[in-house]
């Protein structure tokens, strides 16, 4: 089995960039993941996940947008594929699409399926029915319990003992007291598994608890900052991890409110300010944001260092 990928570090998961007419910008889709891949501190990339739109993609869009970031990234760091579909029939479809094109890993997403209150036997079933016919390590997504999508901790423990092929979870319980039981459960292994922590507003509490890596869409704006976090919490360094995680709040505080759809727009204008991407255009149902919050979200990249203030004239 090709199970021996191992993910560290920040991850970011990529934005999608868009023309003005919807179709993707595979320019700057290539100038994002560029500059994705050359930041130090960055493990992996992951494409096609929540950040890039892909409950809005079409599966010959995902799988080019697999085909590109693998050639663009072109082994300098794994490339993960997100796998979001309604059942694992689909799902071992556009798992072979992305397998075809190179990618390294798989990011299995939560069936939808789930959300009206079904079987946790599905959810076992879903993994189980993709590693026997595709044969990539995945990184099992955990959800927030709200959702009714999230794997209890029994569930958790039969995936990771029971389907080798699990070599990481994403965390995004956003549940300081049931990511610690997941940690618990992953290290209590015999095996490597990954945890990779999606607390994106509430970093540093999950990364003292102890993290191998983030996988973050809001990495497509700040992964050297999360990295640096990172980096300074494995070291001890408390006073340093402070300072980074001060100014990533800056940000966590504009980009993650309400509404929370709009969360990637946000990124994308601020990658905008930042020279870093042409123009911040999301797919519909999304909507462009306000001018009064273009111009809260650059106010909080100059406090977070990463914009010079704009002087008064």
């Amino acid at each position: 089995m090709s199970n021996g990928l191992q993910l560290r570090g920040a991850i970011p998961a990529n934005i999608m960039p868009f023309q003005p007419d919807f179709s993707i910008d595979e320019a700057e889709y290539r100038r994002h993941l560029d500059w994705l891949a050359s930041v130090p501190g960055v493990g992996g990339i992951t494409c096609n996940g929540h950040a890039a739109e892909v409950s809005v993609l079409t599966r010959e869009e995902r799988r080019r947008a697999a085909a590109i970031a693998v050639e663009t990234v072109n082994h300098r760091v794994p490339v993960v594929a997100g796998i979001y579909a309604e059942s694992y029939q689909q799902a071992i479809e556009l798992a072979r699409d992305v397998k075809a094109e190179g990618v390294d890993g798989l990011l299995i997403f939560p069936l939808n399926a789930l959300l009206l209150g079904g079987n946790p036997e599905m959810a076992y079933r879903h993994y189980a029915e993709i590693a026997e016919a595709v044969d990539l390590p995945m990184v099992l997504f955990m959800y927030p319990e709200w959702t009714r999508m999230q794997y209890g901790e029994e569930l958790l423990r039969r995936l990771v003992t029971e389907i080798p092929l699990i070599v990481a979870v994403k965390e995004w319980s956003l549940d300081i007291g049931v990511y610690e039981r997941n940690l618990r459960v992953l290290r209590a292994l015999d095996r490597p598994v990954a945890m990779l922590t999606s607390h994106s507003t509430n970093l540093l509490p999950s990364l003292a608890l102890g993290a191998d890596g983030i996988l973050s869409g809001h990495g497509s704006v700040i992964c050297d900052l999360q990295a640096e976090l990172l980096l300074a919490v494995q070291g001890g360094r408390r006073e340093a991890a402070a300072g980074v995680y001060e100014r990533i709040q800056a940000l966590t505080r504009v980009v993650y409110r309400h509404p929370m759809g709009d969360m990637y727009t946000r990124m994308k204008e601020q990658l905008v300010m930042l020279g870093r991407l042409r123009q911040a255009v999301s797919r519909p149902p999304l909507l462009p944001i306000s001018a009064a919050e273009r111009q809260g979200l650059r106010d909080a990249l100059v406090k977070a260092g990463l914009l010079a203030p704009v002087e008064a004239r």
